[in-house]
C-alpha cells in the first residue's frame, strides 16, 4: 500500500495579475484551472518521488473527476479507493499578487463522509499493509477517530496536514494523537490561541518545543515561508531549517510538498531534522514553477536508500 493519504480533491481556480495588483480594484490578468486540494497534492508529490502511495478520496462523477483519477494513475498513485460521487470535489478560488504570494482566497469543501463508509468496509485491507498514514486534520472527526483506531490496531504512524486550521482546532484532542502535525506559523497560532506572526524562528522554535514538551502533540513542524521552518518533538529534539534561496513564481502547493517530503523521510527511517530537510527541498522545487506539485525525484536524490522497484 505504501503511504496512505486521506482527504479531499479540489479544483483550484488561480488568478494572476498582468500589472500591479490592486486589492480593491479590477485587475486584468490570466486564470488557470488546476487539480488541487491539500491531500491530492500530497499524494502526487509522494508519487513523484517514485513511491507508490494509495489515495482515499472522492471525485465528481464527471469527466473532470475522471481526469483527476487518470492524472493520478499516470503518476502511479493507487486510486482503487477513490470514489465517484456527484459534487464530490471542492473548489478553491485564489488570487495572487505580482510577487507570486497569495493575496486572497475562498474555498468550498465537499462532503467527505462517504470516505468513512469505505474505511468501515475495507479498513483492514487498506491499513494493515501500509507504511504510514497522512490525514487531513480538518476532516470530519468521525473519520479521524476511525483512522486513529486502525493506526493503533496496526501500529502505523499518522501525520496530519492542514487544509483549514480553524476547523482542525475543533478536533484538538484528536490531533494530539497524531505522530506529527505540519502547519504554518499562522495555523500554529490558531492551534495554540496565540499570535506568532512577529516571532523569529529561534523564538518560535522554543515556544513550540515547550508546547510539545507539555504534551500538546507528539511532534510538530511549523513552516515560516522565507524564514524557513522549525521543528520539535516530545523526545527533546528541536531545531531550525533554513529555506532554500530560489526565485518565487507561485507559492501554491509548497506547504503540501513540504508535508510530503517530511512524511516520506519519517516513514522511511530519517530523523526529524533530516525529514524536515527533505520537505524543504521539495517545497523549494514547487515555488519555482506554476505547478502545485514537485517535479520527479529519485529517492536517492533525497538521501533515501530505497529500491523503487520494491515500492
Amino acid at each position: 500500500m505504501g503511504i496512505v493519504v486521506i482527504g479531499a480533491v479540489f479544483v483550484d481556480i488561480k488568478g494572476f495579475p498582468l500589472d500591479a495588483y490592486i486589492p480593491t480594484g479590477r485587475n486584468a490578468g490570466h486564470i488557470k484551472y488546476i487539480h488541487g486540494g491539500v491531500s491530492r497534492n500530497v499524494v502526487e508529490d509522494i508519487a513523484n518521488i517514485e513511491l507508490r502511495p494509495t489515495f482515499l478520496s472522492i471525485v465528481d462523477d464527471s469527466a473532470l473527476g475522471e481526469d483527476v483519477i487518470r492524472k493520478l494513475q499516470r503518476h502511479k498513485v493507487n486510486t482503487e479507493y477513490v470514489q465517484k460521487i456527484p459534487e464530490g470535489m471542492g473548489t478553491w478560488l485564489a488570487v495572487f499578487d505580482n510577487d507570486g504570494d497569495l493575496a486572497g482566497s475562498i474555498s468550498q469543501r465537499p462532503n467527505l463522509m462517504p470516505i468513512l463508509d469505505l474505511i468501515n468496509e475495507k479498513g483492514d485491507e487498506i491499513f494493515k499493509g501500509c507504511d504510514s498514514i497522512v490525514l487531513e486534520a480538518d476532516i470530519d472527526p468521525e473519520i479521524i477517530k476511525t483512522v486513529l483506531d486502525y493506526s493503533k490496531k496496526y501500529n502505523k504512524k499518522v501525520f496530519g496536514v492542514i487544509s483549514n486550521m480553524t476547523l482542525a482546532v475543533e478536533r484538538r484532542d484528536l490531533l494530539q494523537q497524531f505522530d506529527c502535525l505540519v502547519c504554518n506559523e499562522l495555523e500554529a497560532g490558531i492551534f495554540f490561541a496565540e499570535n506568532y506572526s512577529k516571532k523569529s524562528p529561534k523564538d518560535l522554535c522554543e515556544i513550540i518545543y515547550q508546547k510539545v514538551s507539555a504534551g500538546a502533540i507528539k511532534s510538530m513542524v511549523v513552516t515560516m515561508g522565507s524564514k524557513g521552518s522549525i521543528y520539535a518533538d516530545h523526545l527533546g529534539n528541536k531545531g531550525i531549517c533554513l529555506a532554500k534561496k530560489v526565485t518565487v513564481r507561485d507559492t501554491t502547493g509548497a506547504g503540501d510538498a513540504f508535508c510530503a517530503g517530511l512524511t516520506i523521510g519519517l516513514t522511511y527511517g530519517k530523523e526529524l531534522s533530516d525529514a524536515v530537510e527533505i520537505g524543504t527541498k521539495l517545497a523549494a522545487s514547487v515555488i519555482t514553477s506554476s505547478e502545485n506539485v514537485c517535479p520527479r525525484f529519485l529517492p536517492r536524490e533525497l538521501g533515501l536508500d530505497m529500491d523503487v522497484s520494491d515500492c
